[in-house]
């Protein structure tokens, strides 16, 4: 039988993977403590169903940045698809086509932009970490905007990469094979080199994150490009007011997959301040532990207008390909649909904060 739930297609993939690669997957920061802490945050939530609506025909579609999607749902950014699946990021992006759903592809994607473009109906949006040579991010631009992609997401959590137990422990460094193939070897080269007690990932963001970057730097971006521009790894909300001020266009709120900041408050729990924050001046994501539809519904009762899946696209890659990332999407998309008419909520927009309780 065919897995039926992201924790079956989760058991099934962790096998089939070498174990390097799973624990660069699937390990945290630090104590590895914010790999439950997201979870425990989403299961304190319960929610309060309405009664005598007619949820007959319940829309679960939503706009986010002017793209439409079938529900309000979206890929996050991650590294080397190819890691789990010889077609990398093309499977990907075509199963989120097929799905209706968002992806966003990591500027250390194993395919190149525009092959990734021509593989999707859906949209695209482009993920930066801030380099130090700054000729490299406005080649990827150019290269997004040509390609079509809708937005940009800067990830803003990771100065440098946080200490990885489980990489440093497998000296994990990406294999020969796989490439970061969108960015200038050069620039690359550190990520190969492996080192026992040392990751490899680390060394090339010492070595290459720009980690200087103020809020005044963000001009220097917008004055670049006309694609909105998203920022991930929000969790303050002076940070949220302060975005809002530079003109972004929406916020992830983010633990990062539970990979920089050991100790940090949930996502889940800095949404509702995040959302008083803003107070509805631009759009909110929210990224980390999802993991059931009814998830989905506890973020837009707690403010957010979507949100990000991460690890379990990858689960579903490893499994499957590009079939088994459209069927752990769509595991999603009818566990949220049968929440929608449980809830008593026809559409996206009857969510609010009255559907929930925190325990």
């Amino acid at each position: 039988m065919a897995a039926l739930t992201l924790r079956e297609y989760r058991s099934e993939t962790e096998g089939r993977l070498p174990a390097p690669v799973w624990d660069f997957l699937e390990g945290g920061s630090g104590t590895e403590s914010m790999l439950s802490a997201g979870r425990t945050a989403l299961d304190r939530i319960r929610l309060r169903p309405r009664c005598l609506v007619d949820v007959s025909a319940c829309d679960p579609g939503v706009t986010l940045l002017g793209s439409r999607l079938a529900a309000p749902l979206g890929i996050a950014p991650m590294a080397y698809h190819q890691l789990v699946h010889p077609e990398g990021e093309v499977a990907t992006a075509r199963a989120a086509g097929a799905a209706g759903a968002l992806l966003t592809v990591s500027m250390f994607a194993s395919r190149t932009l525009e092959d990734i473009a021509a593989a999707t109906s859906g949209p695209l949006w482009l993920q930066l970490y801030w380099l130090r040579r700054r000729e490299t991010l406005v080649e990827l631009v150019r290269r997004a905007e040509d390609a079509g992609y809708q937005a940009l997401v800067l990830t803003v959590d990771a100065p440098r990469v946080a200490y990885r137990p489980r990489d440093a422990r497998n000296g994990f460094a990406v294999p020969a094979g796989i490439r970061a193939v969108n960015v200038d070897a050069a620039v690359m080269s550190a990520s190969h080199g492996g080192a026992a007690g040392e990751s490899a990932i680390a060394r090339h963001s010492k070595e290459q994150f720009d980690s200087s970057i103020t809020w005044r730097d963000l001009a220097w971006l917008r004055e670049r490009t006309s694609l909105p521009l998203v920022l991930k790894g929000v969790l303050a909300p002076e940070d949220a007011a302060l975005a809002v001020e530079c003109g972004v266009d929406a916020l992830v709120v983010s633990n990062h997959g539970g990979r920089q900041l050991d100790f940090a408050i949930p996502a889940a729990d800095a949404l509702p301040e995040i959302v008083e924050a803003v107070g509805g001046r631009c759009r909110l994501i929210l990224d980390g532990a999802i993991r059931y539809g009814a998830d989905i519904a506890k973020a837009l009762c707690l403010g957010a207008d979507a949100v990000f899946v991460g690890r379990p696209a990858l689960w579903g890659l490893a499994h499957s390909g590009s079939a088994g990332v459209t069927d752990v999407l769509r595991v999603l998309l009818d566990e949220f649909e049968e929440v929608m008419a449980l809830m008593g909520a026809a559409r996206v927009g009857d969510f609010g904060n009255s559907g929930i309780v925190h325990h």
